[in-house]
């Protein structure tokens, strides 16, 4: 403690030195903890977004992540209520699970008729209420920015589709969206029949029954989807679109469609069996993903021999995630290494002159007795404070400016997205980068500090003493 505290005045000795050296480090650090707080933003909303509409863990068919995006009736999933039972019901798994629900992907050309539009859809069939238990997974406490899923509690051929589909289908003013940009694109009037006999009467057959069936309040904003069936054959479904939402990816905005998972089993296996191209598990923290895949993988095995099943997790799904994280920590790795190697040597340098400075200072006190040893722990709690006082006020500093970041109203739009996030920086919310950072500063200043206390601790007590 006595060597501290003499440590303390001596850096009070030559204040302007002192503070210079601080700002540098204040400077540093507050940099390293703003880019990285906006970092962790980044990527933990990206992550966030992927769990929340695919969930940590998929049971899929095997092969189908590699094969089956365009032919997912190859790779359905048969009894898939049998698997979610087992799932739920086994006690290593139950502590982990937030929600297990099943989902079907397909494709087809959905079209508005009485516009004359039809476009090519990606359609998603969930169960909405566990689908919207799902976009309630929060755990990093980010700001939400995905609409709830509308259709719990609606008639089993309402869908909802995205702001992107709904203009390209001419469906604007029914949904009555806001700021939707509808081109006035000429449609011809077509001189002969819109589709082949059957499919015709199939879709005037569907819309009817749906009619009957419908809310007033849904008529009017009626589509009909094709696709095909498990054995090939077309089959068409009119369905009422009660709402649309804004997907954020474009690509995906102009496609998307998401209806009850019956009404999509119904459109691709008819009167047979359902079935199901993944089970979605999305679990209470990420963390547990390693123990739960293993566990999964080992039931699956066990009590499902016979079918060819794998698990995947949401970054091998997403591979988005993995891209733009490892962009965002090499980006971050050479900031905080440029920028430690710059205190590096403010620090160094500012200890060297201490050292020239008090050279005779240094005699004396070996003269006196004081050991090599002893001297070189003195410079080295030198550099210590300086680390730990520089570590404070760059934590202060940086706390400071991202409140004022975040409540700033600052937008952007990040590419391939249709509208903006606000710009956060998560400081405080970041433990590790915190307390690694401040570590790290530390470290940096103790190692500066070496060389010139190692330096002094060896010079020799005479010619230190005649020094001049």
């Amino acid at each position: 403690m006595r060597t501290f505290s003499l440590a303390l005045r001596n850096l009070l000795r030559n204040r302007r030195r002192s503070l210079t050296t601080l700002l540098a480090m204040v400077i540093g650090l507050t940099a390293i903890l703003l880019f990285g707080g906006y970092r962790s933003n980044i990527t933990y909303g990206i992550e966030s977004g992927f769990i929340q509409s695919s969930g940590h863990l998929q049971i899929q068919h095997q092969n189908y992540y590699l094969e089956g995006g365009d032919n997912p009736t190859a790779y359905g999933i048969p009894g898939y209520q049998h698997i979610i039972d087992a799932v739920q019901q086994d006690p290593e798994l139950a502590p982990y699970l937030r929600v297990v629900t099943p989902t079907l992907q397909l494709g087809g050309l959905a079209g508005n008729f009485a516009a004359g539009i039809s476009r090519s859809v990606f359609a998603v069939g969930v169960v909405p209420e566990q689908r919207s238990q799902m976009e309630k997974w929060n755990d990093y406490g980010l700001t939400s920015y995905i609409k709830p899923l509308q259709l719990i509690g609606t008639s089993p051929d309402s869908v909802m589709i995205g702001d992107g589909l709904a203009r390209k289908l001419k469906l604007c003013k029914k949904l009555q969206m806001a700021n939707c940009v509808q081109t006035e694109t000429p449609v011809v009037a077509a001189t002969g029949p819109a589709a082949p006999d059957d499919i015709a009467a199939l879709s005037d057959l569907e819309q009817d029954q749906a009619q009957q069936n419908a809310a007033p309040a849904e008529k009017g904003t009626r589509i009909e989807m094709l696709a095909s069936t498990a054995h090939g054959a077309p089959n068409v479904a009119s369905l009422s679109v009660i709402s649309s939402r804004n997907m954020g990816i474009k690509a995906l905005d102009d496609v998307y469609l998401a209806m009850h998972l019956s009404q999509a089993q119904k459109l691709i296996y008819g009167s047979n069996d359902p079935q199901v191209t993944a089970i979605q598990i999305q679990l209470y923290h990420t963390s547990q993903i390693p123990v739960v895949q293993a566990r999964l993988q080992k039931l699956l095995a066990e009590q499902f021999p016979g079918q060819p099943l794998e698990v995947q997790d949401f970054k091998t799904l997403n591979p988005m995630y993995g891209q733009t994280a490892q962009f965002m920590n090499s980006m971050f790795g050479f900031i905080a290494t440029l920028i430690a190697v710059i205190v590096l040597f403010t620090i160094g340098n500012t200890m060297s002159t201490a050292v020239v400075e008090r050279t005779v200072e240094i005699g004396t006190l070996r003269a006196m007795g004081l050991r090599r040893s002893g001297l070189r722990y003195l410079f080295l709690c030198e550099g210590m404070l300086l680390g730990l006082i520089g570590a404070a006020a760059g934590v202060i500093s940086a706390l400071c400016i991202a409140y004022l970041i975040n409540h700033s109203g600052l937008s952007w739009t990040p590419p391939g997205y249709s509208y903006a996030y606000l710009i956060l920086v998560r400081v405080w919310q970041d433990p590790a980068l915190l307390v690694g950072s401040v570590i790290g500063l530390v470290l940096v200043t103790v190692i500066s500090a070496w060389w010139p206390a190692n330096r002094a601790s060896k010079m020799m007590i005479v010619d230190a003493l005649r020094h001049v």
